[in-house]
């Protein structure tokens, strides 16, 4: 005759039971809570959400088109597409910029590079040394004088020594300089590349200046990634 045998504390079936009842009553538990349970490949159930891509910039407003008049234009004046700099030169990344520019326009046709001023408030030397560079054009030497500027250095101090290098004549540059004769010419220009969209420098806008179609080139950006923009406004 068969028994039924009721497990107890000293019978070798009580931890057993023991066991199965805590497995059955955790696994009721976690599912009620909504708690995940383990999966069998070892991950992580609940994984993080993937964040969504930064979106690349791009330009929210107007861009003053090109003036052959008014605008300092190293290369051909009547290239296609320009790449319009709004530029500091007391900006570090400005200078480092500045050199793959100078490549795109010996290396890429019908392609040009426009020169607007954006000083920044917190550079001290930034917006007398526009103001310099403009008195060096009104002599038609503002591309010698920007680069003297990244090359040596934006210096309230030393922006006449940089005229007299250069061969300005300098009773005609203090005379403009310290006149503030440019001074609303570059706060102008700084104007219009917040319009553009521009925030900082440097603020680089690739325009077909046929079509009108741009590209907003943020940052001290290598020489391959100025040629791509050239080419994507064509």
């Amino acid at each position: 005759m068969t028994s039924n045998v009721i497990p107890t504390p000293s019978n070798p079936w009580f931890g057993v039971a023991m066991v199965l009842i805590g497995l059955v009553v955790g696994y009721g538990a976690a599912t009620t809570m909504g708690v995940p349970m383990p999966s069998s490949g070892g991950g992580d159930t609940v994984k993080e959400a993937p964040k969504a891509p930064t979106p690349k910039p791009t330009p929210t407003g107007t861009v003053t088109p090109v003036d052959v008049d008014e605008d300092n234009i190293r290369g051909d004046k009547n290239a296609t597409v320009s790449v319009i700099e709004y530029s500091d030169f007391e900006c570090p990344f400005c200078g480092r910029v500045h050199p793959n520019l100078k490549a795109l326009i010996d290396e890429v046709d019908d392609v040009n590079w426009v020169y607007r001023h954006y000083p920044l408030g917190f550079h001290s030397n930034a917006q007398k040394s526009a103001e310099a560079s403009e008195c060096a054009a009104d002599q038609g030497k503002f591309w010698e004088y920007a680069d003297m500027l990244f090359d040596k250095g934006a210096d309230i101090a030393k922006l006449s020594g940089y005229a007299r290098e250069l061969g300005l004549d300098i009773a005609d540059f203090e005379t403009c300089l310290n006149d503030g004769k440019h001074a609303q010419k570059v706060k102008d220009q700084m104007a219009t590349g917040s319009a553009a969209g521009i925030r900082g420098t440097p603020g680089n806008i690739v325009i077909n200046n046929k079509t009108e179609e741009y590209k907003l080139v943020s940052g001290a950006q290598a020489l391959e990634a100025f040629k791509n923009a050239v080419e994507s406004v064509r």
